[in-house]
């Protein structure tokens, strides 16, 4: 395997592992706190117990995060050198900020753990609740890093000098907040589907039933409003890089030539030979309000970006098709379930909605790796957008190859420790909170 390939799929493997495990993470405590919350009000052992045994979930994969970040960390510096020597002063705040608060995380989460008929029980709940915030943080001033590679900001490049350098500029770059907005609801849906898909089964296996309902409600709930509001973080991000990347937007769409009122495609197969997306639905002049808001608006395609500049047009096409793909499913089975709350509640207990649930568990996670790909892979082939290319910021070290087979090994024994702790956990609800 090529060394700069290698690069690449290593740091692939470990951003793809890793966010699984911080979208958790950030979510989790969320629905542990408002377990919490209804067991302080309405005094019901059922929702001590769910908030027991969310709170084991969290604490796992705070540790396996917690391990996965780290690694991330050291690969930015032994993968990408020259990356980290420019990028390094100007991006470094958000990193130094997301430590501070991965600090009052680990501090909040022992408080909690620990501090059960301890502490005040409303000053409990509260450190359940600072968990929650400290991890979102978390994500979002990653998130904020991940955007200034996306959009530079707080510097000047002169003569390939990185000069007059503004780190808070550089972490409030412009597109922070539509990158962070649409991560941040997509680890809701994510995670709310998740978990609600595993009560859902737990519930027609008929383990539990009072505990995993209770669950099911707080996930579902969570999941689908998340569900209901992605799309208008979706437009707004769909906005943000028509402006600033239109190679991406250009890739996503496998849009190839500039043309007003252009048409939003759903499906297809892209012919970059051939310049044309083959067995697609196209919806005229869409593309163009998605990207600019009017249906006249003229859309840049692959035909206005030099050759050497393009995105890989078919994974980034593909993986924003999954993406969108994943969101319309769990949008429409949201749509159903609001309905069964609102005026079907006769459905709530219904195996044919309880199924979609279940067959809904992986489908969050799926859209959130596809719109990482996206990101990612759209943006190439620069690693600072227009400012330096990913393969002059690679290592100069021989062997890479060697570390990817390692790291391989390393996340697939890591995901099966969780996997294994998790069952495990799934598995004693049923005997540790039957009453």
């Amino acid at each position: 395997m090529d060394d700069f390939i290698a690069a690449r799929s290593q740091m692939a493997l470990s951003l793809g592992f890793h966010i699984i495990f911080s979208c958790i993470g950030m979510v989790m405590p969320f629905f542990m706190a408002v377990a919490h919350f209804y067991w302080l009000r309405t005094g019901e052992p059922v929702y001590k117990n769910v908030t027991k045994a969310w709170s084991k979930g969290v604490a796992i994969f705070f540790a396996t995060g917690a391990v996965s970040g780290t690694v991330l960390s050291f690969e930015l510096g032994l993968l990408w050198p020259e990356f980290m020597k420019h990028a390094g002063p100007i991006f470094g705040m958000p990193f130094s900020l997301e430590g501070t608060a991965f600090f009052i995380e680990a501090i909040a989460l022992g408080f909690f753990l620990y501090g059960w008929d301890r502490f005040n029980k409303w000053f409990h709940w509260f450190t359940g609740v600072i968990v929650g915030v400290s991890g979102l943080a978390s994500g979002i001033l990653v998130v904020a890093a991940n955007a200034w590679m996306n959009s530079p900001a707080g510097f000047d490049f002169v003569n390939g000098q990185y000069l007059n350098i503004d780190p808070i500029q550089a972490m409030f770059n412009k597109a922070w907040f539509s990158q962070a907005l649409h991560m941040t609801i997509a680890a809701f849906v994510a995670t709310g589907f998740a978990v609600a898909g595993v009560h859902a089964l737990m519930i027609m296996r008929g383990n539990n039933v009072l505990f995993h309902s209770k669950s099911f409600k707080i996930a579902a709930i969570f999941g689908c409003a998340a569900a209901i509001l992605q799309p208008l973080s979706g437009d707004i991000s769909a906005k943000d890089v028509a402006e600033r990347q239109p190679a991406k937007l250009a890739a996503m769409e496998a849009h190839f030539k500039t043309e007003k009122s252009a048409s939003l495609i759903l499906g297809g197969i892209p012919d970059e030979e051939a310049k044309e997306v083959k067995y697609a639905i196209k919806l005229p002049g869409f593309l163009s309000f998605l990207a600019h808001g009017d249906f006249e608006s003229e859309v840049t395609g692959l035909d206005k970006i030099k050759p050497e500049n393009h995105p890989p047009v078919a994974t980034t096409h593909y993986a924003f098709q999954i993406m969108v793909g994943m969101g319309m499913a769990m949008m429409l089975i949201s749509a159903i379930y609001f309905l069964a709350l609102w005026k079907k509640r006769d459905w709530l207990g219904s195996k044919w909605l309880l199924k979609l649930f279940v067959f809904a568990t992986p489908l969050g996670f799926i859209a959130v790796e596809a719109g990482w790909t996206v990101t990612e892979v759209g943006r190439q082939p620069w690693i600072i957008y227009e400012v330096m290319r990913t393969a002059d910021a690679v290592t100069p070290m021989p062997g890479i190859a060697y570390s990817f087979y390692l790291f391989t090994a390393v996340y697939a024994s890591l995901a099966m420790f969780v996997a294994f702790m998790l069952y495990r956990q799934i598995k004693m609800v049923g005997t540790l909170y039957d009453k």
